[in-house]
Protein backbone atom coordinates (compact mmCIF):
# COMPACT_ATOMS: atom_id res chain seq x y z
CA UNK A 1 0.00 0.00 0.00
CA UNK A 2 1.51 3.19 -0.63
CA UNK A 3 -0.60 5.38 1.45
CA UNK A 4 -0.50 2.91 4.41
CA UNK A 5 1.46 5.36 6.76
CA UNK A 6 -0.11 8.93 5.83
CA UNK A 7 -3.63 7.93 5.84
CA UNK A 8 -5.36 8.41 9.58
CA UNK A 9 -6.43 5.43 10.95
CA UNK A 10 -9.36 5.52 13.64
CA UNK A 11 -10.94 8.56 12.82
CA UNK A 12 -14.56 9.05 13.06
CA UNK A 13 -16.00 9.72 9.43
CA UNK A 14 -20.00 10.25 10.67
CA UNK A 15 -18.94 13.47 12.72
CA UNK A 16 -17.56 16.58 11.09
CA UNK A 17 -13.78 17.11 11.92
CA UNK A 18 -13.75 19.57 14.30
CA UNK A 19 -16.40 17.78 16.62
CA UNK A 20 -14.08 14.62 16.58
CA UNK A 21 -12.55 15.42 19.96
CA UNK A 22 -15.75 16.71 21.56
CA UNK A 23 -18.11 12.89 20.33
CA UNK A 24 -14.82 10.76 21.44
CA UNK A 25 -16.45 10.04 24.52
CA UNK A 26 -19.75 9.54 23.23
CA UNK A 27 -20.81 6.43 24.46
CA UNK A 28 -24.06 4.82 22.71
CA UNK A 29 -27.29 4.91 24.94
CA UNK A 30 -27.15 0.43 26.15
CA UNK A 31 -30.45 -0.91 26.06
CA UNK A 32 -32.59 1.95 25.41
CA UNK A 33 -35.93 1.45 23.67
CA UNK A 34 -37.11 4.21 21.67
CA UNK A 35 -40.81 4.73 19.05
CA UNK A 36 -41.30 6.36 16.63
CA UNK A 37 -44.49 6.70 14.86
CA UNK A 38 -43.60 5.49 11.10
CA UNK A 39 -45.19 7.27 8.12
CA UNK A 40 -45.46 3.53 6.67
CA UNK A 41 -46.99 2.41 9.66
CA UNK A 42 -49.95 0.72 8.75
CA UNK A 43 -52.18 0.29 12.28
CA UNK A 44 -51.18 4.12 13.41
CA UNK A 45 -55.19 4.80 14.63
CA UNK A 46 -56.45 1.43 15.32
CA UNK A 47 -55.06 1.05 19.09
CA UNK A 48 -57.02 4.65 19.59
CA UNK A 49 -60.03 3.48 17.62
CA UNK A 50 -59.82 -0.28 19.90
CA UNK A 51 -60.70 1.92 23.25
CA UNK A 52 -62.67 4.90 21.64
CA UNK A 53 -66.39 3.70 23.01
CA UNK A 54 -65.06 2.99 26.13
CA UNK A 55 -63.37 6.74 26.55
CA UNK A 56 -66.43 8.52 25.42
CA UNK A 57 -68.79 6.68 27.42
CA UNK A 58 -66.72 7.63 30.30
CA UNK A 59 -66.47 11.26 29.47
CA UNK A 60 -69.77 11.40 28.62
CA UNK A 61 -70.68 10.30 31.96
CA UNK A 62 -68.41 12.21 33.61
CA UNK A 63 -69.31 15.35 32.06
CA UNK A 64 -72.72 14.72 30.32
CA UNK A 65 -74.55 16.88 33.06
CA UNK A 66 -72.61 19.54 32.34
CA UNK A 67 -73.11 19.47 28.08
CA UNK A 68 -76.80 18.07 28.72
CA UNK A 69 -78.41 21.56 29.82
CA UNK A 70 -75.82 24.04 28.38
CA UNK A 71 -77.20 22.28 24.69
CA UNK A 72 -80.78 22.84 25.99
CA UNK A 73 -80.05 26.60 27.18
CA UNK A 74 -78.26 26.80 23.48
CA UNK A 75 -80.58 25.40 21.48
CA UNK A 76 -83.79 27.62 23.23
CA UNK A 77 -81.82 30.57 22.47
CA UNK A 78 -81.37 30.24 19.05
CA UNK A 79 -84.70 29.24 18.52
CA UNK A 80 -85.83 32.30 20.38
CA UNK A 81 -83.90 34.57 18.60
CA UNK A 82 -84.29 33.30 15.36
CA UNK A 83 -88.64 33.54 15.93
CA UNK A 84 -88.01 37.39 17.30
CA UNK A 85 -85.97 37.84 13.89
CA UNK A 86 -89.10 36.40 12.10
CA UNK A 87 -91.33 38.15 13.98
CA UNK A 88 -89.56 41.28 13.69
CA UNK A 89 -89.04 40.96 9.51
CA UNK A 90 -93.13 39.83 9.37
CA UNK A 91 -93.57 43.37 11.64
CA UNK A 92 -91.64 45.53 8.63
CA UNK A 93 -93.78 43.83 5.77
CA UNK A 94 -95.95 46.60 3.22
Amino acid sequence: MVFARSRPALVRYDVSSHMVKWWKGHSPTNGQVTKSLSPYEQAAVVPWLKTFPKRAYEKFTDAGMYWVPTGVVTAGIVIATDEADAAQDRSHRY
